[in-house]
């Protein structure tokens, strides 16, 4: 076997059986490459979660088809819960194939309590490994050593020096390979036995990302004081009171570590200090470190560029390297719309065409194998509401905020971020990013995170954001909270922000909290002056402090304070109105829903820039035309910011924990 995957494909025939039951405990059938190929084969994966919405799906996409004699993919129906498929349905357990996988018959010489903790994607590498030489029967500890060495690239004993060290620590949190916990307590503890590393602060920046920035950002300021660079200006340096212990200077210039230096100033991770009388030469890495008047933006957008070039995801990538990806192109598009230098935002239009061609064809590909992925690093946004649920158990005071931005695009979050940094410096923002639902409109894309649902659940509301509160409550509800536990607000973004909370949730009482702030889609909707005016807007009004207020009081009150967006938005151009009466449902600028698919494709066939978009996870009835680019349903020559297409600024939106950050 080449792969873990086809272990378990091998049990996939097509015409074996049109219903199979899978006992899956371990989420493998939902893992995002594994689930393309079964989709490749003919086979839909549907999750038996909740009773009642299950029936609906089943009956209404499958067996009522059957019963017409008609052909529908083949269906699998999942059982995550727990292992037993008894408590499936008569019905269905008379008509279906049983079967069932797990982590243990994929890695039998490991430790089951560890290898289960892994994320799905890790396991081509830890296959691979075993593949080649299979390990005798593990324990424990030696299981997390394996993993380390074989999926990580970190063998702990050979980690002997500074730069060693922090060599890893970077590859690992620049990576974005996150560590399971018990791998970064495994980790610990053996970097812990060597004498030199005994005084730096390997249990809060190992596991925690944001802590290790935190680490490099103080130690910046030190590092250039030794390069004889003392005028140092910035707030809080003098007398270099540092929060984290452990050596204080860095080897940032060592030549394995400072092209990770270089690129985390790029991209926004740290923060440039302010410099007086420094000189440096315009292409000495160092530079992005540094703060000064004139000449920044530009150098970095253009090494921006050239890093963003040589970066696009392949077809073959994760969801998780799209946004990882999104996260650069952001921080790109934020500074050219910012400058508001024309020859830079004519590069960045250009780019963003060839970008978003190579994204529409991944998502006609992939799209469908995120539904059902785990919501433990939410990869769509029906996925938040389940993460809260974790964030909610494993907090103190058990509450949960939700801030829904709506129409906020990741590129305006940087900006919006950047604001937020300088109004409240106790805010720490643990920054991701999320798929929204396509189309990318309000009242498909905001219901899915209310409902914590894929819309093909609420069809009778698909056309109306009416029956948000009502869905929100309708999720807590099913994990055990009462209705009077439960608070939601729409319409929000001007005013006082805590009389408003104080109006909406009791705090102490109040569990879960859903908020809309609906101030920027209207600032989209009146916009005429493309994206850099969308930006200049936003700067406007975020900067007169009620997001600020808002996150700063829900954190006082002791939720877990989480931000997200039902979708973004993108400048466009005009290619023809479709002149069709009421044959369309939904009348977008980018998007376009008809009740048929004969209907849509009558349309389709005058506009060859817009997308038949494949009703993934949507009712029945309900079928997109979408566009992509910069294209929209708008006369010729007319510009807009608009939104319901499938451009990466459209569906990737910003998803951000915020937390007080400790002095």
């Amino acid at each position: 076997m080449n792969s873990w995957r086809d272990t378990i494909l091998n049990d996939f025939v097509p015409n074996v059986s049109k219903l199979t039951l899978v006992a899956d405990p371990d989420c493998l059938l939902s893992e995002e490459k594994l689930a393309l190929k079964l989709r490749e084969r003919g086979f839909d994966l549907i999750e038996f979660h909740d009773p009642v919405e299950f029936r609906y799906a089943y009956e209404s996409k499958y067996r009522l088809i059957w019963d017409r004699g008609e052909h529908t993919d083949l269906v699998v129906i999942l059982r995550l819960q727990d292992t037993e498929l008894d408590s499936l349905p008569y019905d269905l357990l008379g008509a279906g194939r049983k079967l069932s996988f797990n982590m243990g018959d994929l890695f039998p010489n490991m430790s089951y309590p560890v290898i289960e903790q892994l994320d799905r994607s890790l396991l081509d590498s830890l296959f691979e490994a075993q593949r080649k030489s299979l390990p005798d029967r593990m324990g424990d500890n030696a299981t997390k050593d394996y993993i380390l060495r074989h999926v990580f690239g970190i063998a702990a004993e050979l980690i002997v020096n500074d730069v060693e060290l922090l060599r890893t620590l970077l590859r690992l949190h620049y990576g974005n390979l996150q560590l399971p916990l018990m791998l970064s307590e495994r980790l610990i503890h053996v970097l812990k036995d060597h004498q030199g590393f005994k005084d730096w602060p390997l249990s809060e920046i190992i596991p925690d990302t944001e802590a290790f920035f935190d680490f490099l950002q103080e130690r910046w300021p030190l590092f250039l004081s030794r390069q004889g660079k003392e005028n140092l200006v910035q707030e809080g340096t003098s007398g270099y009171g540092l929060k984290y212990p452990g050596l204080e200077c860095l080897p940032f210039d060592h030549q394995d570590i400072k092209v990770y230096i270089d690129n985390l100033f790029l991209e926004g991770k740290l923060t440039p200090i302010e410099v007086q009388d420094f000189e440096v030469d315009a292409n000495s890495w160092i530079r992005s470190g540094i703060a000064t008047s004139g000449g920044d933006d530009e150098l970095r957008i253009s090494r921006l560029f050239d890093l963003i070039k040589n970066g696009l995801p392949t077809r073959d990538a994760r969801h998780s390297d799209w946004t990882a990806f999104a996260l650069k192109w952001a921080e790109l598009s934020s500074l050219v719309y910012c400058v508001e230098h024309p020859v830079y935002q004519t590069r960045l239009r250009e780019m963003g065409d060839t970008l978003n061609t190579a994204f529409a064809s991944w998502l006609a590909d992939h799209y469908s194998s995120l539904m059902n992925l785990p919501p433990t690093n939410p990869a769509m946004l029906h996925h938040v509401p389940r993460r809260l649920v974790r964030d909610m158990e494993d907090s103190a005071n058990g509450q949960v905020a939700l801030i829904v931005v709506d129409g906020l695009s990741l590129d305006q979050w940087v900006t919006v971020r950047q604001i937020l940094q300088k109004q409240n410096v106790h805010l720490m923002m643990r920054e991701s990013a999320t798929f929204a639902w396509i189309p990318t409109l309000t009242s498909v894309s905001r219901q899915s995170i209310f409902s914590g649902k894929p819309p093909l659940y609420f069809p009778s509301s698909i056309n109306s954001t009416n029956s948000e509160g009502k869905l929100w409550t309708q999720f807590w509800e099913g994990q055990g909270l009462s209705r009077l536990d439960v608070a939601y607000q729409r319409g929000l973004g001007d005013g006082d922000a805590i009389d408003i909370l104080d109006s909406v949730i009791h705090p102490g009482k109040t569990k879960a909290v859903g908020l809309v702030v609906d101030k920027i889609d209207k600032i989209m909707h009146g916009m005429q002056l493309g994206s850099a005016g969308m930006h200049n807007q936003i700067k406007q009004w975020c900067q007169g402090g009620f997001l600020t207020s808002l996150v700063a009081q829900l954190l006082e009150y002791g939720y877990d304070v989480w931000l997200t967006a039902d979708h973004g938005n993108i400048q466009c151009d005009g290619k023809g109105r479709p002149l069709e009466g009421v044959i369309a449902e939904t009348r977008g600028e980018r998007a376009r829903v008809y009740p048929s698919s004969e209907l849509r494709s009558q349309v389709a066939a005058s506009f060859p820039f817009a997308h038949e978009w494949s009703p993934i996870g949507l009712p029945a009835d309900y079928f997109p035309l979408v566009t992509g680019g910069h294209d929209a349903f708008v006369n010729q020559g007319v510009t807009i910011v608009g939104h319901g297409g499938v451009a990466i600024e459209e569906v990737i939106v910003p998803l951000v924990k915020f937390e007080r950050r400790t002095p």
